[in-house]
């Protein structure tokens, strides 16, 4: 199959942003590309910079405007689409949530961002409602798709679940990046853990990762450093080699062909799934194990 990864900036104006999307994934059709993923949260600059309730008022609902116009050209393309979108659940219940639109323009998934980061310049606490359909594998035309978003990723046991679900390739919409003071001394390290983490989804669990992030140095009204995303979006297979990965600052549609077969070759001569230890691992869902007690 091919995957088409839309490494996009992204404007204040949410309907130049759709346009853009929409775009793109022209484009990713004209390329034959039969699953693309857009960044995180596209619509919109990423907005969780700062605190502000009026901001709000960015959410839609799904269904909704956007889920509508990437219904039609994922009907009229022939194509899947993965866009993350601020939902509005309801007054004051809102999302950072990943609709899977099928090929017949129709909302095949909705997943809802269950890891949520409270630091400096990524207070997403502030907005989003920790997600609660749990962590999901979805059945499309082409493969099994695990749908999860940016922090997700930094946690194993998000990505072990999914692959336990059935996924054969976990998709992380993303929006991080350089906070610029910052970038000089530990910017290379910052952007190699990122990689690296998500390699090693890839090999322990025998999967295709697929990490699609946004490009652009956004700074807020107010001013201030902003943050500086890194683009990087990248493919790597279930023995985390990086098959194709974009540039740091450029917008770019990657074109990458994937074969499922692999997955089946790499746990054959690597199974890790086999040989896991189940009836030892209970102390997981504890939050910290202090034997001292």
């Amino acid at each position: 199959m091919k995957i088409a990864l839309i490494q996009m900036a992204c404007s204040p104006n949410p309907s130049e942003n759709v346009d853009q999307a929409v775009s793109h994934i022209e484009k990713a059709a004209r390329g034959e590309a039969q699953l693309l993923c857009l960044p995180e949260l596209f619509r919109s600059q990423y907005f969780c910079q700062r605190e502000d309730a009026a901001l709000f008022d960015l959410a839609e609902s799904i269904p909704g405007p956007t889920t509508e116009v990437l219904g039609k050209i994922a009907k009229e393309k022939n194509v899947t689409i993965l866009a993350s979108l601020f939902e509005r659940r309801a007054a004051g219940v809102y999302h950072n949530s990943l609709v899977v639109m099928n090929e017949r323009g129709e909302i095949a998934s909705l997943y809802r961002k269950m890891h949520i980061p409270d630091d400096p310049a990524y207070y997403e606490k502030f907005y989003f409602t920790p997600g609660d359909k749990g962590f999901q594998a979805i059945n499309t035309s082409h493969a099994t798709i695990g749908p999860l978003i940016c922090w997700d990723q930094w946690y194993p046991e998000a990505a072990r679940l999914t692959a336990l679900h059935g996924a054969e390739v976990l998709v992380y919409p993303t929006a991080i990046g350089w906070y610029p003071p910052e970038k000089a001394q530990d910017g290379a390290a910052q952007r190699d853990a990122w990689v690296t983490i998500q390699r090693s989804h890839a090999i322990a669990n025998g999967v295709f990762v697929v990490a699609v992030n946004r490009v652009g140095h956004e700074i807020q009204s107010e001013g201030g450093d902003g943050i500086e995303f890194w683009g990087s979006s990248f493919v790597c297979d279930p023995f985390g080699v990086i098959l194709a990965q974009a540039s740091v600052e450029k917008e770019e549609v990657l074109f990458v062909d994937i074969d499922l077969k692999r997955i089946e070759e790499t746990r054959r001569n690597w199974p890790f799934l086999r040989d896991r230890r189940i009836d030892a691992y209970g102390g997981i869902t504890q939050r910290y194990i202090d034997d001292a007690t």
